[in-house]
């Protein structure tokens, strides 16, 4: 042991890795699994490793490939690169036995599950079989063929729905770090607020945004889409160089990460003003909002969670004007350590339209799951839409908000804005 204090860290309790463990044991022994294999893909903003960081709290950075052999039955081992240095006794206090293993993942797990005497057992394998947004899988082809490879008469079994069956429902530990996640969020939303300004360039704003959540300490990586213009609709996947005008709508899904947990929002902002019929689809959009949030209770099914956004629509929509016929989607997904379930997407009107979504039709939320739950309603034609959401926690009495700001689009005030550099930039290049 070392007398050196650890690094200033956010960290999760070791009761909170207690509790994690026994609930993942528990299903592993109901399956007849021996060892849970959590391999490394830092892919989709750390997502496709969330499992391993929820069972070392081992991870951070874009660029961190790390796995974990998580036993039955005995110490659990990572295996990453420069793992001490990176991983060890300085940096977290939930696992002791992490090796350096030069990226050969595949076989240094499979040599851990050699030393504990697994080779015939069934393993779980994490990412073996499709996810919410991963239908393909998520365990690199080169790390399957070493790990079967070392233990050639092992069988092995998905563990990807086990994962999400303890990744679901969030501990108080967990909804307390989304809750720090969130309202960093909004800070950005503030810094957001002051830099929308017309003839800023897009990505000024965008930087703005990004600059307030991480000097206040989110992690990389985070997700962010980001798309602005007089109508907008679906965000893009980044800024562009173009100046704002007044009368744009800024449209982004932001987050931040604390100690790898992601809240988000989906603002919208308006630049100095807010066109009419926006103004009346937020208002629109708000009415259904709370509808949904009494509707999003344990016990209800995703079926029902698309079936209320389109009947709340159809009922607070006027039958006259330009908001006759109005008509809804639902997007809504997990929230916490990266690809948590369920993923709802809906066209217009309700219809699933992804393969996720369709086989969680009758899924049940459980209480204290936490969402981001991100509806939309447009013109009957579909040509405007208006998006918004905030991250939620389901309690008996309904969701919660975890967002403080209102909801509905915010408008910036005018006032002077010229913070940005000039000397090597991108911005002229736009056409």
């Amino acid at each position: 042991m070392t007398d050196t204090p650890m690094h200033p860290y956010r960290r999760f309790s070791l009761a909170e890795r207690d509790r994690r463990w026994r609930a993942v044991r528990q299903l592993m022994a109901r399956e007849g699994l021996s060892a849970i294999i959590a391999p490394p893909n830092p892919g989709n903003s750390t997502d496709w490793q969330a499992d391993t960081r929820y069972l070392s709290h081992c991870g951070g950075g874009a660029d961190t490939s790390i796995g974990v052999v998580f036993p039955l039955d005995g110490e659990v081992t990572v295996v990453a690169t420069s793992a001490r240095e990176r991983w060890g006794p300085l940096v977290q206090d939930w696992v002791s036995d992490v090796r350096t293993v030069n990226r050969q993942f595949g076989a240094a797990m499979g040599e851990r599950l050699l030393e504990l005497g697994l080779d015939g057992s069934r393993i779980g394998v994490c990412g073996l079989e499709g996810g919410t947004r991963t239908p393909e899988g998520t365990i690199m082809h080169g790390t399957y063929r070493a790990l079967a490879a070392a233990v050639p008469n092992a069988t092995f079994i998905d563990a990807s729905e086990l994962m999400q069956d303890v990744r679901e429902i969030k501990s108080e530990e967990e909804i307390a770090v989304l809750q720090c996640s969130i309202d960093l969020v909004e800070r950005a939303l503030d810094a957001q607020l002051a830099a929308a300004q017309p003839g800023v360039p897009d990505y000024v704003v965008w930087a703005e945004t990004m600059h307030a959540m991480f000097r206040r300490g989110s992690e990389l990586s985070v997700h962010f889409n980001w798309v602005s213009g007089a109508n907008p609709g679906r965000t893009l996947t980044r800024p562009t160089a173009r100046p704002l005008r007044e009368g744009d709508l800024i449209l982004g899904e932001i987050e931040s990460s604390v100690i790898g947990y992601r809240a988000q929002r989906l603002p919208v902002v308006a630049v100095n003003r807010c066109p009419p019929l926006i103004a009346e689809l937020s208002a629109l959009h708000g009415e259904m909002y709370a509808g949904l949030m009494e509707t999003l209770k344990p016990g209800v099914t995703v079926r029902e969670m698309i079936d209320a956004t389109v009947a709340l629509t159809r009922r607070a929509a006027p039958r006259r004007g330009p908001l006759a016929g109005a008509r809804a989607s639902l997007i809504l997904h997990g929230r916490g350590l990266g690809d948590d379930r369920p993923l709802v997407l809906t066209k217009l009107d309700g219809e699933p339209f992804y393969g996720a979504t369709l086989r969680a039709l009758e899924a049940r939320f459980p209480e204290n799951g936490v969402y981001i739950c991100k509806p939309s309603v447009a013109t009957a034609d579909g040509r405007v839409e208006f998006a918004w959401g905030d991250t939620v926690r389901v309690t008996p009495g309904g969701a919660r908000r975890m967002g403080s700001m209102p909801h509905g689009v915010q408008v910036s005030e005018a006032r002077p804005f010229a913070d940005w550099p000039q000397d090597v930039t991108v911005y002229g290049s736009a056409a």
